[in-house]
């Protein structure tokens, strides 16, 4: 984790805490009782399950402070729904959550974006610039190029990209190699 930053979005990352299970088995507890100070310390005890669910989808981008962010938004949500008599442990409960609030402010970004590029073309009659589509979208071009890097599907090297009933043209035909 050392491309991190120590504070990220207020929080000094190395220094926060580690919840014993004993000590998140009590606390969980009490904020099952409505205890809100029970459940801010539930939430720092877990923010290091954040940065680790954030460490896949950062890679060298800079919007970690964002990623972070809505990766809290799903930790708070996991800690709301959580039921602790179905027998799984929180963080297996809470790591597809936050995965899953973070796809979706990357998939709804990458569509307004897409969204924001189609009425552009049209209306202007030529492919808007990644500035043009910044600008009227609100977007940051940095979030943009991010978000629709983040939905794009991963392709074989092995996948055909032609292939005229003889001989097939594969990706990796097409790289090339000094």
């Amino acid at each position: 984790m050392a491309s991190y930053k120590v504070e990220i979005c207020g929080v000094n990352t190395a220094k926060l805490p580690i919840l014993k299970e004993e000590e998140k088995d009590a606390l969980f507890a009490r904020i099952k009782q409505g205890d809100t100070a029970a459940r801010e310390t539930y939430i720092k005890g877990n923010l290091r399950l954040v940065l680790s669910v954030i460490k896949r989808f950062s890679g060298n981008h800079e919007n970690v402070d964002d990623l972070f962010q809505i990766g809290c938004i799903g930790l708070i949500k996991s800690i709301d729904n959580f039921d602790p008599t179905i027998g799984v442990k929180f963080s297996t409960y809470a790591v597809p959550m936050i995965i899953g609030e973070i796809r979706r402010y990357l998939r709804d970004t990458a569509y307004k974006a897409i969204h924001t590029k189609e009425i552009l073309s049209k209306t202007e009659n030529k492919e808007p610039t990644l500035d043009e589509i910044a600008a009227e979208s609100g977007i940051s071009k940095e979030d943009i190029v991010f978000a629709l890097d983040a939905i794009q599907s991963p392709l074989s090297l092995y996948d055909p990209v032609y292939t005229d009933g003889g001989d097939t043209l594969y990706v990796m035909d097409q790289i090339s190699d000094k």
